[in-house]
Order: structure tokens, then sequence, then C-alpha cells
């Protein structure tokens, strides 16, 4: 399974409108970051999880030619913002796209978008099935799904577990029964917003204590923050298994 990191920064990322900061100045790639969005590909199985608003120049960057489904972890805009440039893959795959996703974001997909659920519907519009999800093990084709629920302050936000791999985003507590879903994973991804204490994310060193009780054999922190300082002076304070992610890194799983 080859992973690939569309995007591996926030609405507060890099560039930031306004800003001078040096992480912002910065002339290091890995410090310019699109909102946070992974490509799965199994065999011929090509997945996206989220549709930022970056989503077409993400998938542009990475030279993705098929698209078989999205998942989705949440309804906030930076997750979906992207929806409507999955046409592209409508025309080019002659079919519908599938969509994984729960009622709460079915239900601002439908008020986002309406004209895509309009029963009269608009020659060209973005051609989509919605394929409802909860906290139960899924399958997208041969792919087995499970769902880490966890909580981005009050808000429900799914994670997901693919064999060995497990990707959480915009997280800032998970119960003890949701972490035993993760256990096991040789690699984790999890968000880590920046150092300073935050409502609804985890910070660098939440984000690692939790990656000391899962025990991965490798872990990225994504949905970072200008904040966080840059990537180089970062990274070179971690333990050994631990990486910043950044924009286009692939790594097999």
């Amino acid at each position: 399974m080859k992973i690939t990191f569309l995007g591996t920064g926030t609405s507060q990322g890099v560039p930031v409108i306004g800003c001078n900061c040096e992480v912002c100045k910065s002339a290091d790639s890995r410090d310019q970051r699109l909102r946070s969005s992974i490509h799965i590909q199994d065999d011929d199985l090509s997945i996206v999880i989220d549709t930022g608003p970056d989503f077409r120049q993400q998938m542009l960057r990475a030279e993705i030619k098929t698209l078989d489904a999205v998942i989705y972890t949440h309804e906030h805009k930076d997750h979906t913002a992207g929806l409507d440039d999955i046409r592209a893959y409508n025309y080019i795959q002659q079919k519908h796209m599938d969509l994984y996703l729960t009622s709460h974001v079915e239900q601002a997909l439908r008020k986002d978008y309406a004209y895509i659920f309009a029963e009269d519907k608009y020659p060209g519009i973005p051609l989509v099935n919605l394929r409802r999800i909860t906290n139960k093990t899924f399958k997208v084709e041969h792919l087995d799904v499970i769902p880490v629920e966890v909580f981005h302050y009050k808000l429900p936000v799914f994670g997901f577990r693919f064999r060995d791999f497990t990707y959480i985003t915009d997280a800032k507590t998970i119960a003890a029964n949701e972490l035993e879903k993760i256990k096991g994973s040789k690699t984790l991804v999890i968000n880590a917003l920046r150092r300073e204490k935050h409502i609804s994310h985890f910070t660098l060193d939440e984000a690692l204590e939790i990656i000391e009780e899962i025990k991965p054999e490798h872990a990225y922190l994504t949905h970072l923050s200008h904040q966080m300082g840059l990537h180089a002076d970062v990274e070179a304070q971690l333990p050994d298994f631990v990486r910043l992610a950044y924009d286009n890194l692939q790594i097999e799983v």
C-alpha cells in the first residue's frame, strides 16, 4: 500500500495571508503546506481521504490519474470544500464517485452542494454515490476500513485504520476504547497543530504522548500550522521514529 501525503497543513498553515514569520518566508519546500489529505493506492484501488479547498491542485501535483472513492473524516470546510472538482474524474472514468461519509457529513454536503443533489440536475455537475458509514468496519472494494472516533473539541471526527496503517486528523481527545483500535498499527499518522495549547487540536507534546502509548514502528505528524516552527528545526528534536510529514511525501506501508 502506498500513501501520498497530498497536504499536511491547516487553514492556519503556510502561506498565511499577511504573515511575515520565518516559516511563511521559508525556502524549504517542506514548510509549504496545503490542507491535510492523503491518497491511498492499494493495488488498483485509489482512495482519497478528504477533499479540502486544495483538492484539485493536490491531485494535479501528485499526478493521480484515477480515483475510486473519497472517505470523509468530518464536515469542516477545510476537509470538504474541494468536492466539486471530482467532476473531472466523473468525466474521465465515466462513472459516479463513491463518497463514504457519516450522516453529519452528508447533511453538510447536501447544504453546501445543493446543486449536486437537486432532482433536476444541471449538466456536468459532480456525480456521486453516497455510502453511509458509522463507527463499524466497512469495505471500500476489497479493503477493510476501521473507523476510529476522535473528538475535535466536541465534534466527532473519524480517523481510519487500513491494515497496519492508521490516519488521524483534527483530534483533541481519543477515548480508551478507540485507542485500542489503533494499537498494533505499524505506521501512525496523527495531527499536531502547534506547541501551544489549543481547544480542538493535539499539541506536539500531546501527539507524542499518544504515539508513546501506541508504540508504532513509524509515526508522522500532520495538520501542522506555521506556529509549529521550521520543519528542519522541529524534526531535529523528535524521536528517531517520528517525523513531520510534508506535502507529496510518499511512504510504503
